[in-house]
């Protein structure tokens, strides 16, 4: 998850190529051939397609301050309009000035019906942070995700309530105000943000939930990271969970060879 406070937050989109028939908005690419750029940047001139990336960059850096995917279907109508047949290197250009300048990266949440996300890529430097609220909020959000990590990779709601008990998040909300109604900060605001996914499990009543980590959560930490969280919290050797630690291991090293 992010670790940084951005005073304005963005992400910068992959990339669709137009393709003339009745999906207008294409398909989304981070790479193209030095041909298709070539042909792109023929068509309109370099200051408008650095114009119009500019104008994408702030369009992100404005969405993403509540954390809630952007569709590409508001990036398309908003933003790009008449430039459809620009948009990879459009795209391509923002999510350049996002890295360079922001440290972000711009991820694609779904291919199906896309939505995109600006993820933190500075190292973790939790002692830059200077908002309490975000501390606050963060620091919650891992717990919660070190125990969906624990338990398996799934939680029930009950578990999740009994953590937050032990944490005694109610006597901490005067020192922290970004909890506010804590259920509806986790069970509506993690969940829009894709850092949690909350569920009702079939044939239940009165109507059970669970947790499973986002696609958000699953982009900006890692089940690595997670564990030595815990493990720092027990003060024990992440080894001591061998599953755990073998499963943290196992997405650690796919993650490196992509």
């Amino acid at each position: 998850m992010s670790h940084s406070k951005r005073s304005s937050k963005g992400a910068g989109p992959s990339q669709a190529q137009h393709t003339g028939s009745d999906d207008e908005e294409g398909t989304l690419s981070l790479t193209m051939t030095p041909s298709q750029l070539r042909h792109t940047l023929e068509r309109r001139p370099r200051s408008q397609v650095e114009l119009k990336a500019h104008e994408l960059v702030q369009f992100f850096l404005f969405k993403d301050q509540k954390k809630i995917p952007v569709k590409r279907a508001d990036v398309l109508k908003h933003v790009i309009k008449d430039y459809k047949d620009s948009f990879p290197v459009i795209i391509r250009r923002a999510n350049g000035i996002f890295q360079l300048v922001f440290g972000l990266e711009l991820v694609e949440l779904d291919s199906r019906n896309p939505t995109y996300i600006l993820i933190n890529r500075l190292p973790p430097l939790e002692q830059s942070l200077e908002d309490d609220d975000i501390i606050c909020k963060m620091g919650l959000l891992l717990a919660i995700l070190s125990l969906i990590f624990m338990k398996g990779n799934v939680a029930k709601e009950s578990a999740v309530w009994e953590l937050l008990k032990r944490l005694r998040i109610d006597s901490l909300r005067g020192r922290c105000k970004a909890f506010g109604d804590v259920k509806k900060l986790v069970t509506e605001e993690f969940v829009k943000q894709k850092y949690l996914e909350y569920t009702r499990l079939p044939h239940t009543d009165p109507p059970e939930f669970e947790f499973r980590w986002g696609p958000r959560a699953a982009r900006e930490t890692s089940k690595k990271e997670v564990l030595q969280f815990v493990a720092k919290i027990q003060k024990r050797d992440p080894k001591s969970w061998k599953s755990h630690y073998q499963e943290a291991e196992i997405e650690a090293n796919a993650a490196r060879r992509k």
